[in-house]
């Protein structure tokens, strides 16, 4: 199973590129061999990065939740402001006339 998956892909007798001359066949393996080499290179230099991109997109999905929840909550007023924390519920104005209760 492992040896056909292989030679599907590795062996240019084998794989889509049969077809070709042998000569474009060696140059097409050629320059798809640099290509993937150059490709997990690249990759292995970003892993050292994935430490500071999971950390970045951290905080950006955390300030994105948090503006959600203070929209969400602003639209359903469950936001209490400083002046509605002292408001008599029944006169609709300040409780006390001064913030000591005097």
């Amino acid at each position: 199973m492992f040896r056909d998956m292989y030679n599907s892909v590795m062996d240019s007798s084998v794989n889509p590129l049969r077809n070709f001359p042998k000569i474009v066949r060696f140059q097409i393996m050629w320059i798809l061999a640099y290509m993937w080499s150059a490709v997990f290179c690249i990759w292995a230099g970003l892993v050292s990065y994935v430490g500071f991109s999971i950390a970045a997109h951290t905080v950006l999905l955390v300030g994105i939740f948090f503006t959600t929840e203070v929209f969400r909550r602003a639209k359903k007023n469950h936001i209490v402001t400083y002046d509605q924390l002292f408001k008599d519920p029944k006169v609709g104005c300040a409780r006390y006339d001064d913030v000591w209760g005097g």
